[in-house]
């Protein structure tokens, strides 16, 4: 049997683009793939490269799980866990950092921007984290992990990683295959289409929609999405780079191909296209929304973590004891 993994950083809010960009496709696959089993994890390890504060750590990391879930994905397809309860992550994530090598490290994006930007204080994990996040795949023997179009080098450093081992040690890990959506794989901001969509501190609030903002807030961030003053809507991501976003959420939102849209709306002005779309996003939103109201602090959500944590364990127990067996740790 296949397996698919993926995790997401409980470091705040999910926007409408971490919906479009990774939580709907995990549903659709979920539906599709039936020789596949799924390990889906909240990655809190992952937070910590920046310093959290307790009490919202805890907090986000129960509201993401829920999310997952008031999304669609299905705790009984899906094995749902937080990745701190599995030990063998970090365990593996050493194992990792033992095998890549540091200018490896040293030019992967996060860790390069910050030393550009002559940040002080960069924790270690930030350079050392592409190590774990290849544990994270690793471990599942993951033949399929979803990505975004920014994503491609953490893919590529885990393949590495893979490799190498491998070669040394003896066949031991899957290489991983990348899946990225043909449409709505990086959604950019309403204000800013030029960046990706993300709730950063430099980042105005009408900039990016979060899965649980209130909706007719909502209906007021798309209708004062910036566009241009062509009024003519086409995809052109360069010269029209607002609508062509708005197109693409259209498009993910709705599974109507992009020239199909353009056709449909070849002689409508921005405002009646935009409020068309409002109401989409709405009528999505509110379907999430609702369904997090019902399981967000309900005991079927722990027991929901409970089963997904004992599974990943399960496998990935047993992928850590064959490592250590290859590499010669431990007594026997």
């Amino acid at each position: 049997m296949k397996r698919l993994v993926s995790g997401i950083k409980p470091t705040g809010e999910l926007t409408l683009g971490n919906y479009i960009g990774a939580l709907k496709n995990f549903v659709q696959l979920q539906n599709e793939l039936e020789d596949t089993e799924f390990f889906i994890f909240i990655a809190d390890l992952h937070a910590i490269t920046t310093m959290q504060e307790k009490s919202n750590l805890r907090k986000n990391i129960k509201n993401i799980a829920a999310i997952y879930i008031a999304c669609g994905l299905d705790p009984n397809k899906v094995n749902l866990f937080i990745q701190s309860e599995v030990n063998e992550h970090a365990e593996l994530g050493y194992v990792m950092e033992s095998t890549l090598y540091i200018g490896e490290m040293e030019r992967m994006i996060q860790y390069k921007e910050k030393r550009a930007n002559n940040e002080e204080a960069i924790r270690t994990s930030l350079l050392t984290y592409p190590a774990l996040m290849a544990a994270d795949i690793l471990l599942y023997d993951a033949s399929i992990v979803p990505i975004g179009e920014d994503q491609t080098q953490h893919l590529e450093i885990t393949k590495v990683a893979a490799t190498r081992f491998n070669h040394l040690y003896g066949e031991t890990f899957t290489i991983p295959s990348g899946f990225t959506p043909k449409t709505g794989a990086r959604i950019m901001g309403l204000q800013d289409p030029t960046k990706k969509m993300s709730k950063s501190a430099d980042k105005t609030p009408k900039d990016y929609i979060l899965l649980l903002d209130d909706l007719n807030q909502v209906r007021n961030k798309i209708k004062s999405a910036i566009t241009d003053s062509d009024n003519k809507i086409y995809f052109d991501k360069e010269n029209k780079p607002g609508i062509s976003n708005l197109l693409t959420i259209y498009s993910s939102l709705t599974n109507i191909k992009i020239d199909d849209l353009v056709a449909k709306y070849e002689n409508i002005s921005y405002g009646e296209f935009k409020s068309d779309l409002a109401e989409i996003v709405v009528s999505e939103l509110s379907v999430i929304q609702e369904r997090y109201k019902e399981i967000i602090g309900k005991k079927e959500l722990d027991l929901y973590l409970d089963k997904g944590r004992e599974n990943a364990k399960r496998v990935a127990s047993r992928k850590l004891k064959k490592v250590y067996e290859r590499i010669g740790l431990g007594r026997k």
